[in-house]
């Protein structure tokens, strides 16, 4: 599949619109998720589109109580390439103190941060804009 840069932006938008922080709530990029290629499409999106290296972003963990931090910055370190000097220390979620971890393959949430706001607005409006092109009447459904 040849994908264009408009595409890539597409996709891009739609991803941070589901799983990004919004202007409201932050200001920047902010992206987190569990899944690692979750993580990777959204790097390469943002190289891709915004020619943003994995190395130039910031990034933390959302983890349990019972998980070991500097194992799980090592893992998402080896695993997007984001080097372990850019990561931010963070706290275990108080609410799973004393709640073992059940599923030994869960590494906790990757959240991904850059700097800049611009990007942000303009990935918060394309998909206002894919909606106009796309839009009719619910009936024609």
């Amino acid at each position: 599949m040849d994908f264009d840069k408009d595409l890539s932006k597409a996709i891009l938008s739609v991803l941070h619109f589901a799983e990004g922080a919004k202007w409201k709530s932050h200001k920047g990029l902010l992206f987190g998720n569990s899944d690692p290629n979750i993580i990777k499409l959204y790097l390469r999106l943002l190289f891709i589109c915004y020619n943003i290296p994995p190395k130039n972003l910031k990034c933390r963990i959302g983890h349990r109580a019972d998980q070991n931090l500097v194992e799980l910055e090592k893992y998402w370190s080896q695993t997007i390439g984001i080097p372990l000097e850019n990561f931010y220390k963070s706290i275990p979620d108080p609410r799973t103190i004393g709640k073992p971890t059940k599923d030994g393959n869960y590494k906790g949430v990757c959240v991904i941060m850059g700097v800049s706001t611009t990007i942000q607005l303009e990935l918060e409006m394309i998909p206002g804009l894919i909606l106009e092109k796309i839009q009719g009447p619910i009936a024609q459904w």
